[in-house]
Formats: structure tokens, sequence, C-alpha cells
């Protein structure tokens, strides 16, 4: 079986000034359709520049890199927008909603990138929006929304292309652990539907709704593993 994601020999460098500062160092690792994994590491640990490669917002200096099937590692920038709308649900810590917007128009954007028709695009939307529990909200704009609420429109636009991939970078970082634990849920939901999820931490608790953990240290792979904890399950 082919895998999802496939990086090998990644060297990621940095310059400052003349100084060459090396941030990750040799990297290979491959995850497969369906996968649930947890990338952690503590702060300079390389880990953030890994997910940014994983999700094309970078390119590693040297090493390839197969994304379903295509190697991105040489993809010019435009090239490199267009596979992450199609192949990438991205989750952030900040939510990252546009103020003006309602919850199902924020939910709809990466449609209009794609030339999506204004009703699809609204039906489409809404039943991302239904997806994650949030249906009655869909005409409410981000300061209407609690800080749980905002993260699920933020998973049900990062669900409504259908991507290959969901990378959700600390998602709960801002949320308290009640909510914390009904957006894990939820990300454990969209594992059992089917989605290959990544999810980058620095909390243990949180690794641990993962199936495998990859840990990172000074930008080489620590450890690759099964979790101990079997993930919970979903409870929605």
């Amino acid at each position: 079986m082919e895998p999802i994601l496939h990086l090998k020999n990644i060297y990621k460098n940095y310059y400052l000034g003349k100084q060459e500062l090396q941030v990750l160092k040799d990297i290979s690792l491959s995850i497969f359709k369906n996968e649930y994994v947890a990338l952690m590491g503590p702060s300079g640990s390389g880990k953030s520049t890994l997910m940014n490669i994983l999700g094309c917002l970078d390119t590693a200096t040297s090493g390839t890199y197969i994304l379903n099937g295509k190697d991105v590692s040489k993809m010019p920038d435009n090239d490199l927008a267009a596979i992450r709308n199609k192949e990438i649900g991205f989750v952030f810590q900040q939510f990252n909603l546009l103020p003006r917007l309602t919850a199902a128009e924020n939910v709809a954007l990466p449609l209009v990138y794609n030339g999506t028709s204004k009703k699809l695009r609204i039906e489409q939307a809404l039943e991302m929006l239904n997806r994650v529990g949030l249906a009655d909200r869909s005409h409410h704009k981000p300061n209407e929304l609690s800080g749980g609420q905002g993260q699920r429109v933020a998973i049900a636009r990062a669900l409504v292309n259908n991507p290959a991939i969901i990378l959700a970078d600390e998602p709960t970082g801002n949320l308290d652990s009640k909510t914390s634990t009904e957006i894990m849920q939820i990300f454990g939901k969209i594992h059992n539907e089917g989605n290959t999820v990544i999810l980058v931490t620095h909390e243990e608790d949180i690794a641990n709704y993962a199936h495998r953990v990859i840990r990172l240290k000074d930008g080489v792979i620590e450890s690759d593993a099964p979790t101990h904890k079997k993930s919970l399950e979903p409870a929605l």
C-alpha cells in the first residue's frame, strides 16, 4: 500500500546572515490513509517547520516529499497553493475566521478559490456545519460564537473541500479542558469517517487521542510509536 504522504531525507536550513542553521536533519517518514498521527516536540525541536513542509506552506532545502502520489518537493508556489487548497484541510490554534463573515460564509471560503457555484458552496458549508454539530449557528458571526464553536467552524472549513489530510496545529491551545475534550471527540469522529488526521501538539493528553506519536528533538525524529492509550471513542 502506497503512503498518502512520504518524506525522504528531508533537510531544512535557514540562514542568519552568513550562519547556517539546520532545523530539520534527514527526516524520513510515511503516513498512510486514515492514520491518526500526533507530531510532538519541545519548542525548537523543528515540529513547526516540519508541519509547514507537510502542509506545503514551506519547502525543504533538500529531500523528497511525495503527497498523494505527487512529488511536491520542487513545485513552484502557485502549484503548491493549488495542492494546499485541494489536498489539505488546515485547523489552527487561532481559528483564523474572518470577522465580517457568517459561520457558513467562513466555511465556504475554500470553495470560492476553486470556482464552486455560490448555491453549491452554501449547501456544502451547511452540510459541514451539521457534521460538527453547528447547523443552528450558520448565520452567526465569529464574535457571536464561543471559542469551542469557533473551532468547530474552523474544522468544518477544513473539511469542506474533502481533503486527503486534516492538519491541525495546536487546535485546543486556546480552549478550556472541557471544550478541548469536545473538539478532540470531533477529530476522533472525523478520523472514524475515513480522514487522515495529523495533529501538532505539545500536550501529552491531546497526543493520546492519536494512534501514533512522532516525537522530534533537535531536528531529528527521536521516536515514532503507537500510543499506549487507545484513543477515546467520540461521544458524538
